[in-house]
């Protein structure tokens, strides 16, 4: 169970984001035309719109599907006909208004969708958010409902019966940041310069309705890491939001295969406070929080390896001392009577080794695999055991500490 990764995942596996190459590229390429286009005037064409963009550097998700349109219809989109650009002028204009969203984000090929509740405050900033997340999502973890609300997370694991609530900042932020690089008046002069390079195909059609967007990638890009191939998106003609994105991957006989689609509703519709509440989670379910208490070890001047096999040999003297307490602090907070019960009848005598051979990097979740042995007694009979982990590393959004996240048994 890792709560902060569960929460990046969530955000990073939403089906509108560019991924993680485009994103750090679209970034320095965002900088770049920020500063350029604070360099020199606006053009007269769509200057007003871009202006209002501009006084609001943090534009809120909210917009996100208004700005998803904006991405697309950014390419050269104020030099184009009048018509064509009335309706998407629209579009952007509406999103400013909104102030609750609800997005159902579904994947082909897969049962149920990711649903995402987002509620902002009167100056347009993150105010709540929920997330629900089928099982199919993350297998290993399986179904499980995560809130944001003043700072703080918590993740609800509905198989595992746990509840963690931890410090978090990078879901709001991440969310918004969705905004940020897609918004118009960064984006403009670097997707105008792919359409003049004939890198994308642009279609508009304000005659149906609802309008139909098509934008298509040409195959250079998907070299670049831009994904998907193609999007289509669906406008309303009447308040000029987006109901409905849909995403393609080109396919190697020329055609187009579902990624999946994303749907957009809820605008302005109040979200009832006991969405973002939690009040349903059972009685029996295992609490952890990491906002009322220290855990983990401060690094200080130690190596990771160093303050690896610290934090396993503080814990396990935690446990042979039977506080559990402090062994629950060193393991991502967790209450000490389910300490004791993951040890279960497991009477740990002494300590063995620790850290023989050295620590084992694990990439994969980060930190550290850790060696030990034990001595153990059971039914009075002594024997040396080899837990299955641990495994350690630094502490969510707390860098200088590293606590114990699995392993121990």
């Amino acid at each position: 169970m890792k709560p902060a990764d569960d929460i990046e995942r969530i955000v990073n596996n939403m089906s509108f984001q560019a991924g993680p190459e485009a994103d750090r590229r679209l970034w320095a390429d965002t900088r770049e035309a920020q500063q350029q286009t604070q360099a020199r005037t606006a053009a007269p064409s769509g200057g007003r719109l871009r202006r209002q963009i501009m006084r609001n550097p943090r534009m809120n998700l909210a917009a996100a599907a208004a700005i998803l349109v904006a991405v697309v219809l950014s390419i050269g989109l104020w030099d184009k006909s009048a018509r064509r650009a009335y309706a998407i002028d629209q579009t952007l204009e509406a999103s400013h208004s909104v102030r609750c969203l609800e997005i159902r984000d579904f994947e082909a090929g897969k049962e149920g969708p990711k649903v995402f509740w987002v509620e902002f405050d009167e100056a347009g900033q993150v105010r709540n958010i929920r997330a629900e997340m089928p099982a199919w999502e993350a297998p290993g973890d399986g179904a499980r409902i995560a809130v944001w609300q003043k700072g703080k997370a918590r993740v609800w694991y509905k198989e595992k019966k746990s509840l963690v609530t931890f410090p978090e900042t990078r879901f709001a932020d991440n969310m918004l940041k969705v905004v940020q690089l897609l918004d118009p008046a960064l984006a403009l002069q670097r997707f105008s310069q792919l359409e003049k390079q004939g890198l994308v195909t642009l279609e508009i059609d304000d005659t149906a309705d609802p309008i139909v967007v098509t934008s298509t990638n040409s195959p250079q890009l998907k070299d670049a890491g831009y994904q998907p191939d193609r999007t289509v998106l669906f406008i309303d003609r009447g308040t000029k939001l987006v109901t409905k994105t849909e995403q393609y991957r080109r396919t190697p006989n020329g055609g187009y295969e579902s990624l999946g689609r994303t749907e957009f509703s809820g605008y302005n519709q109040p979200i009832a406070p006991a969405v973002f509440a939690l009040d349903d989670v059972p009685a029996d379910v295992t609490r952890i929080d990491q906002t009322t208490q220290e855990v983990g070890l401060e690094q200080g001047d130690l190596s990771d390896e160093e303050i690896a096999v610290k934090v396993v040999r503080e814990f396990y003297e935690a446990v042979i001392a039977k506080d559990f307490a402090k062994a629950g602090r060193l393991f991502e907070g967790v209450p000490a009577a389910k300490i004791q019960e993951i040890l279960g009848d497991l009477t740990i005598v002494r300590i063995v080794s620790i850290g023989v051979p050295k620590p084992h990097p694990m990439p994969e979740v980060g930190g550290f695999q850790v060696p030990c042995q034990l001595e153990v007694e059971k039914n009075g009979v002594k024997s040396v055991y080899v837990p299955y982990g641990p495994g350690v590393r630094r502490v969510y959004n707390q860098p200088q500490r590293w606590d114990i996240h699995g392993g121990v048994k």
